[in-house]
C-alpha cells in the first residue's frame, strides 16, 4: 500500500474520457452523443477560464485611447484635458527602456575634467534652464543601456562640455562668448589623451549646442552667421535646439534638432495644482515679450516685429489673454489655455513648443521655416497650428476656423501621452524621452562611425 502510486486526477478524466469515446461495444450513436457532450464541456470550460483571466486581469482604469471627444466645444474639450493629464496613466514611473531597443547602438562617454562640465552645477540654474538640455543628455546618457565602457566597440562618442552655465551678472541670461575657447579646450584634452578623435577626425563626435543658434554660439543672427560654426566641429555631429529648413550658416553641419529643455519636475508640479474642473478659461494665450517700439538692433528687428503685432492688433481683444511681464508661474497659464502662442524671437524655436504639448495646450507656431524638433517622434502637423508671419494680422480669425472644424482631433492627438514624452529630458533615459528619440535619430548617422566603417570595410574584403 505504501508504494501504490495514485493517478493524478487529471489523468484519470483523461483516461475516463478516452475509456469514453473508443470504448468498441457502444453503439455509433451512444459514442457521437458522449462526442458531443464533450465539446461542449471543453468549449464551456475554455470560455469560463479566459472570462475569469479578464475580469481580474483587466485595468480598472481605461486606456487613454478610448477616451475621445466627440465634438468641437471648448468647455467639454477641456475637461477631457483634466481627464487625460490627470490619469494615473501619466503619472511619473521608472525609468526603463523596451530589451532590444537600441541595442546595437554604443555610446562612449567621455571622463573629461570637472572643469568642462560637473564644476558649472555649482550654479542651481545651470539643470534647469531652457539650455539645460546639455546636462540632461549628459546625465541621462551615463547610466543608459547604450553606454559603453570600452571605446573601441563605440559607435559615438559624447563630449560632455556644458558652455551655457556662464550666467551674466548684469541680466541674468547665459554668457556664451568662453563658448569656443571651452570646446577648443575639450577637444585638444581628448585628442592628446585618445586616440578616437583622430583616427576619424571628430565625424563620431557628438556635441550639444542647444543655443539661440546653435554652434554659431551667438544671441544674434548676423553676429552668429559672421563667426559661423568652429572650424574644429564642422566634421562632427552637433544637437542643437536651432533648425530652420533652408540653407542657413549655422546648420552647416550634420546635426540633430532637439527640443528646448522644460523642466518634467516643473510640469508635473503644475498639472497638479491645476484647477480641479480642468476648464480651460483662456482661449488664446501669450506672456512673454512684446515690444511696443521695436528697436532696430544691427538691422533687425526682435521677433521680425511679430509680437508687436499681435500686441497692437489683439491686446484688447476679450479672446486673447496677452501679458508682456514675467510671472513665475505662467505655466499655470498654460495648462488654462486652449490655444498657446508660439512665435519666434530672435531664433525661431522657443520652449512655448514643449511646455504647451506637455500641458495640453494647442501650440500655434508663428516661425516662418522653422524646422522642428525630432520629427520621428512628434507629430507636429497633427497636434500644432501653423501661421505664417504674415497673416498674423488674421490670427484671431484663423484660430476660429480652426475651433469649429478640427479643434477636437488636434486635441486628441496632443494629448497622447507619447508626444509629450518625446519632447521631455529625464535625468534618467525612459522609453521614447527626448534623450531616447535623439539617439534613434543619431542611430540613423551610423554611417559616420569609425568603427561601423571599419567592419563595413572588413565585410567587404571577405567576399
Amino acid at each position: 500500500m505504501a508504494e501504490q502510486k495514485i493517478r493524478p486526477i487529471k489523468s484519470q478524466v483523461l483516461y475516463v474520457r478516452m475509456k469514453l469515446l473508443h470504448r468498441p461495444s457502444r453503439p455509433q450513436q451512444e459514442r457521437s452523443c458522449f462526442h458531443t457532450y464533450y465539446k461542449w464541456l471543453l468549449w464551456f470550460s475554455f470560455s469560463l477560464y479566459f472570462f475569469a483571466s479578464y475580469l481580474i486581469g483587466s485595468d480598472p482604469h481605461p486606456p487613454l485611447s478610448s477616451l475621445r471627444t466627440t465634438h468641437v466645444s471648448t468647455r467639454e474639450s477641456t475637461r477631457l484635458s483634466r481627464a487625460l493629464f490627470e490619469s494615473p496613466h501619466l503619472a511619473p514611473q521608472k525609468p526603463q527602456t523596451s530589451p532590444g531597443v537600441l541595442k546595437n547602438l554604443k555610446v562612449f562617454v567621455y571622463d573629461l575634467p570637472p572643469k568642462y562640465n560637473t564644476d558649472w552645477l555649482s550654479n542651481e540654474r545651470c539643470s534647469n534652464h531652457l539650455f539645460a538640455s546639455e546636462v540632461a543628455i549628459h546625465r541621462a546618457l551615463l547610466t543608459s543601456d547604450v553606454r559603453t565602457f570600452d571605446p573601441y566597440e563605440a559607435d559615438f562618442f559624447f563630449v560632455p562640455v556644458y558652455v551655457s552655465c556662464n550666467f551674466s551678472t548684469a541680466n541674468g541670461f547665459p554668457a556664451i562668448g568662453h563658448a569656443r575657447s571651452l570646446i577648443a579646450s575639450a577637444v585638444q584634452f581628448i585628442s592628446s589623451e585618445y586616440q578616437f578623435w583622430n583616427r576619424s577626425g571628430g565625424s563620431d563626435h557628438v556635441f550639444v549646442a542647444s543655443h539661440d543658434f546653435g554652434a554659431c554660439f551667438h544671441t544674434l543672427e548676423d553676429a552668429a552667421i559672421a563667426d559661423g560654426i568652429p572650424e574644429i566641429l564642422k566634421n562632427s555631429v552637433i544637437l542643437q535646439t536651432f533648425g530652420v529648413q533652408y540653407k542657413h550658416p549655422c546648420q552647416d553641419v550634420e546635426n540633430v534638432v532637439i527640443p528646448p529643455y522644460v523642466s518634467p519636475e516643473s510640469l508635473w508640479n503644475t498639472l497638479e495644482k491645476a484647477p480641479v474642473d480642468g476648464e480651460r478659461d483662456i482661449w488664446a494665450f501669450f506672456r512673454g515679450k512684446m515690444e511696443v517700439h521695436p528697436k532696430n538692433v544691427s538691422g533687425r528687428f526682435y521677433s521680425n516685429r511679430v509680437r508687436t503685432a499681435i500686441w497692437r492688433r489683439f491686446n484688447g481683444d476679450r479672446r486673447f489673454y496677452l501679458r508682456r511681464h514675467r510671472f513665475a508661474g505662467y505655466q499655470s497659464e498654460i495648462a488654462r489655455s486652449v490655444f498657446c502662442l508660439c512665435p519666434l524671437g530672435w531664433a525661431p524655436w522657443s520652449p512655448r513648443l514643449v511646455e504647451s504639448v506637455a500641458l495640453g495646450c494647442v501650440p500655434v507656431i508663428i516661425a516662418d521655416g522653422i524646422r522642428l524638433p525630432l520629427l520621428s517622434g512628434v507629430r507636429w502637423e497633427e497636434i500644432s497650428v501653423r501661421v505664417a508671419e504674415k497673416e498674423v494680422g488674421r490670427l484671431g480669425e484663423i484660430l476660429e476656423e480652426v475651433a469649429a472644424t478640427n479643434l477636437s482631433s488636434i486635441q486628441r492627438k496632443l494629448w497622447d501621452p507619447r508626444m509629450k514624452r518625446a519632447l521631455l529630458f529625464n535625468s534618467e533615459m525612459e522609453e521614447g524621452d527626448a534623450t531616447w528619440q535623439v539617439l534613434e535619430e543619431l542611430s540613423e548617422k551610423r554611417d559616420r562611425s569609425y568603427r561601423r566603417a571599419r567592419v563595413s570595410g572588413q565585410l567587404e574584403s571577405d567576399r
